[in-house]
């Protein structure tokens, strides 16, 4: 029944990650993509098409009533990208169908089978790139059917497991732990670094309301780019670290330094004098905060060989509820065959309603109209109503007796 459904996909999971991009459109633009994308369900005679590309994956989704046989992923592929030879596609392509296609998407969905299980990004960027494909009506009913279903499906994982409990990412488990000390809104952040990490770190800054955030960047724009994002932010050169005496309530230093840039003797020049517990989070790796100003100042030091150990036995707490998520998917799988059975006799019956007002426009027009001529008003606006009524029963009837028969057969 679901046979028409396919997935094509090259993941994490069996493929190195420098290699997925092999598996992507060969030099095509934004622009571009939209007309590739077309040519290839053209080419290949599918009735649908979705295309989705994150870091870690690439997932081709196709509708096709035709058979689609072992040679299909080689020629798919080599029409997507024609520098993969063979054995490479052989080796990284998996292609699921039918039953398996849809519990893979569902898998997806939910954040199963991620990088990180449990992290809900993938669940927008599925929902992003379905809704450009609809916008360049690649997609179709089938594909829609299945989204709404894998978007319940993941929803329900989220709701009803402890899937995306206990964080796993480093940058956010710091925040959490620097929160846990009750920092206040108003605090004074330094920040040392401009890399992703710390562009990170200030999305969490922003979220959680805090705006006096002071960036060190050897690269001023970089500084500034992550400044500007605070009412009370501002950029400097790293350089000026060493006489800075504005003060801090946390201190937060990522950057691609190979040894401990923030040392006991910068670190007390950057207190100015001032006393009380202080925040210093080190996200860099070889430590960018020598460790012993602990025993020298009243500091709580978050450093990230302690955030990986945290992050490990999250994730570990996380994997231990896939079980229990994927119960939940099979029943969502059990539901969408419902749902697309129902579909597939709606799509059939939809001729009923004008074949059967059909019918009795002939009934009045021509085969009885010699008799109606005869009636007077009255009659004939009561024989109108009668055929009005049966019009929309029998064009109800067929539809509520397959819908019966699927229950019945279902339980």
């Amino acid at each position: 029944m679901l046979k028409g459904y396919h997935i094509l996909t090259v993941t994490h999971r069996n493929t190195p990650l420098s290699l997925i991009g092999s598996f992507l459109f060969n030099d095509v633009t934004e622009d571009e993509l939209p007309l590739k994308l077309e040519a290839l369900k053209a080419v290949f005679g599918l009735e649908e098409l979705l295309y989705v590309a994150t870091c870690n994956r690439v997932i081709f989704l196709l509708h096709s009533s035709r058979d689609i046989d072992a040679s299909f992923p080689q020629q798919f592929f080599n029409f997507v990208n024609p520098d993969l030879d063979k054995d490479l596609i052989n080796k990284h392509v998996i292609h699921y169908q039918g039953d398996e296609a849809v519990q893979h998407l569902f898998k997806v969905a939910a954040s199963i089978d991620s990088l990180v299980v449990g992290e809900r990004e993938i669940l927008r960027q599925l929902r992003e790139a379905y809704q450009r494909c609809l916008d360049w009506k690649l997609t179709g009913d089938k594909i829609r059917l299945l989204m709404d279903q894998a978007i319940v499906a993941a929803k329900d994982v989220y709701s009803n497991t402890r899937l995306g409990e206990k964080s796993v990412s480093v940058v956010s488990l710091a925040i959490r732990k620097m929160m846990d000390n009750h920092l206040p809104k108003s605090a004074r952040i330094l920040m040392v670094g401009a890399g992703q990490t710390n562009v990170l770190v200030s999305k969490f800054l922003v979220k959680y309301g805090f705006s006096n955030v002071t960036v060190f960047n050897r690269t001023i724009e970089k500084a500034r780019n992550i400044a500007k994002k605070f009412s009370n932010g501002k950029a400097l050169d790293i350089a000026e670290l060493e006489h800075f005496t504005g003060g801090f309530d946390c201190l937060i230093v990522c950057t691609g330094a190979t040894k401990a840039i923030v040392d006991r003797a910068l670190y007390a020049r950057l207190l100015n004098g001032e006393s009380g517990s202080k925040i210093a989070i080190d996200l860099s790796v070889p430590h960018n905060i020598d460790a012993s100003i602990t025993s020298a100042f009243d500091v709580k030091l978050i450093e990230v060989e302690g955030l990986k150990k945290l992050a490990k036995q999250n994730l570990h707490f996380r994997e231990q509820e896939v079980e229990q998520a994927m119960e939940l998917l099979s029943a969502h799988l059990q539901e969408f065959k419902s749902l697309f059975r129902t579909r597939e006799i709606e799509l059939a019956f939809r001729q009923i309603p004008q074949e059967v007002k059909a019918v009795r426009e002939k009934a009045m027009n021509e085969v009885f109209r010699k008799e109606l001529e005869h009636l007077d008003e009255n009659s004939r606006s009561l024989v109108e109503r009668m055929l009005t009524y049966m019009e929309k029963k029998c064009t109800g009837i067929p539809m509520r007796v397959a819908r019966e028969a699927l229950v019945v057969k279902s339980s």
